[in-house]
């Protein structure tokens, strides 16, 4: 079977739960094959929906393998019922992704030798923002100190809750229900069971996904309580070949969230650079990204954007609808009685309210440099913040006029400076971006007597 992406979804609640980027994963928990299959877990995007004590969590996974192979092993603070789970649609994830992603922005400059009339405003150009940077059996279990808690099947998956009391037991009761466990599972596991956490084993019901017509995995989602508020990476790393990452969209009636482990530094942002980086976004970024995280000495959590989500400008795409925030998990939205008693109990909203504020953080970890898992917490901060990078396109037009020709004189030293920043940046070699930089100052339209003084090297 060719290889699979998936996108599963989960909220996180205070303590930690279930288990972008780049692209996204794992680090909520580790995969488990069934066969030799190589499982690989590049990234993860989760979101995390959060009033007080109440936590909706969703995961998008982006796994590669074969779908009867999958299964995920996810800590989480409490005993979860069936309620408590649920299938989440997988565009909720891409929605909260545009919304919020670093963003390109393009102006144009005016031309210098209109004329401008007392009390008129320079015409702006309207911002255009692109940015796409681009989860058995109980048999032996209570020899092995493993207990079923609960057991049941949402949508195409089938649960497991599990509660342990060494993480020994636990990886054996695991491989004797025909899971292949990842070399390093069981130290890795010890931290949670020491912490009375529970157990949620998610594998593929075969029939049921083959019914359903789905093409990937739908995200999970859960509803649970707890007073602390992190996201269990740590067994992500098992999977990890090198450096993982993972994006946290958390949504709060509040404002900006932040770890308080770790430092949570905004990444670099505003910045003029070359307009030939509109068709090299992409790798812009990432080399933005990896030079600010080992510039921070590769442990911190980076803020990438943070705004109230009934608007946004410029904006990367629409704001979110409030089914769209529903779906993502805003519990203490508005709502009818009917939705609101589809809730579990103790989510449904107690007072009216739609306010809703999204942090998303980015996070980039190796098992050396983030030895714990990163705790979070609301703040009442409403500070917007967006990771932005603007392109200034010189006018082209007849610059027949001193304004013209002083702005003209003024492009070289604005050119070199974006050459500069972007430089700097990224670590890019200073020589090959002036390379790239083919708009030359001579482009810009002339008259022809300074054409002809020009080629006369006057």
């Amino acid at each position: 079977m060719k290889p699979l992406r998936f996108l599963i979804s989960i909220v996180i609640a205070l303590i930690a739960v279930l288990c972008f980027t780049p692209t996204a994963w794992a680090f909520c928990g580790f995969y488990v094959s069934k066969a030799d299959s190589k499982l690989y877990n590049q990234a993860s995007q989760v979101v995390i929906a959060r009033d007080g004590d109440r936590t909706v969590l969703t995961m998008a996974n982006d796994f590669q393998g074969a779908v009867k192979d999958f299964a995920i092993v996810v800590p989480v603070p409490t005993v979860l019922q069936k309620d408590q789970v649920r299938v989440a649609e997988p565009k909720i994830i891409e929605r909260l992704d545009a919304f919020s992603a670093p963003r390109l922005v393009e102006y144009f400059d005016s031309d210098p030798c209109a004329p401008v009339y007392e009390g008129e405003n320079m015409p702006q150009a309207a911002p255009r923002a692109a940015a796409r940077d681009e989860m058995a059996s109980r048999r032996g279990g209570s020899n092995l100190g493993v207990t079923v808690e609960a057991r049941f099947n949402v949508g195409e998956y089938d649960i497991v809750i599990l509660s342990a009391k060494e993480s020994g037991g636990l990886e054996t009761w695991l491989n004797q229900n025909g899971y292949k466990i990842p070399k390093g599972a069981k130290d890795l596991l010890q931290p949670y069971i020491r912490s009375a956490m529970k157990f949620f084993v998610a594998k593929v019901n075969l029939d049921k996904f083959e019914q359903s017509g789905y093409q990937l995995l739908r995200p999970l989602q859960i509803f649970y309580k707890s007073p602390r508020f992190m996201l269990p990476i740590r067994l992500g790393m098992i999977n990890a070949a090198a450096e993982q990452d993972v994006i946290v969209y958390i949504l709060s009636p509040k404002g900006q969230a932040e770890t308080t482990n770790y430092r949570t530094v905004k990444v670099p942002s505003d910045a003029n650079i070359p307009v030939f980086i509109k068709n090299e976004f992409s790798d812009f970024y990432k080399s933005m990204f990896q030079t600010s995280y080992v510039k921070e000495d590769r442990k911190v959590a980076f803020l990438e954007y943070a705004w109230d989500m009934s608007s946004c400008d410029p904006c990367s795409a629409e704001p979110l609808s409030l089914e769209e925030l529903k779906q993502a998990g805003v519990f203490w939205l508005d709502d009818d009685s009917r939705n609101n008693r589809t809730l579990p109990r103790g989510f449904r909203p107690p007072v009216p309210s739609s306010n809703v504020f999204i942090s998303r953080l980015h996070i980039r970890y190796t098992r050396n440099k983030f030895p714990e898992d990163p705790m979070f917490q609301e703040t009442s901060n409403r500070e917007s913040f967006q990771g932005r990078y603007i392109l200034q396109h010189p006018f082209t037009g007849d610059l027949n006029c001193p304004a013209g020709r002083e702005y003209k004189q003024s492009l070289p030293k604005r050119f070199e400076q974006e050459a500069q920043t972007l430089a700097k940046l990224t670590n890019w070699n200073i020589q090959d971006i002036r390379r790239k930089m083919n708009f030359k100052v001579s482009d810009l339209t002339t008259s022809w007597w300074e054409s002809f003084f020009s080629w006369l090297g006057l």
